[in-house]
């Protein structure tokens, strides 16, 4: 099977559009959007990807732009690995019940979809700036 690097620029790419051009978004959430998806490879690198699906879950209403990324995120992984149930509310379980190897796997691709992320998030947000 050849690789194409566009099997995670393309998906990343589609969900930060699409959420850059949700309706009656204001300055804040875009603010908000940009800055998780850039600070996404920091995040993972240094706390994990167990640690990155509970603090969507934490996040209040007021980060409701940080929430959406990191849902998006998690929705480009579970399409790239295929490896069902890593969005939504079961994802922390489905993490924690890999075996080591695929843990690591995840945590890999994972990493490796952080760096599309802030790509991709400079270029869909250009003229978005601070938080």
């Amino acid at each position: 099977m050849t690789f194409d690097p566009r099997t995670i620029a393309t998906p990343t790419y589609d969900a930060l559009n699409n959420l850059r051009n949700l309706h009656r978004q204001d300055d804040t959430r875009l603010k908000q959007q940009k800055s998780q998806a850039v600070e996404l490879y920091t995040y993972l690198s240094t706390w994990g990807i167990m640690r990155l699906k509970a603090e969507e879950m934490a996040l209040p209403d007021g980060m409701m732009g940080k929430r959406q990324v990191v849902q998006k995120f998690f929705e480009c992984l579970q399409t790239i690995s295929e490896t069902q149930n890593l969005s939504g509310q079961q994802g922390l379980t489905t993490l924690k019940n890999l075996n080591t190897d695929e843990y690591l796997g995840i945590t890999g691709l994972g990493l490796a979809l952080a760096q599309e992320f802030s790509f991709w998030a400079t270029a869909i947000y250009a003229g978005i700036e601070g938080e």
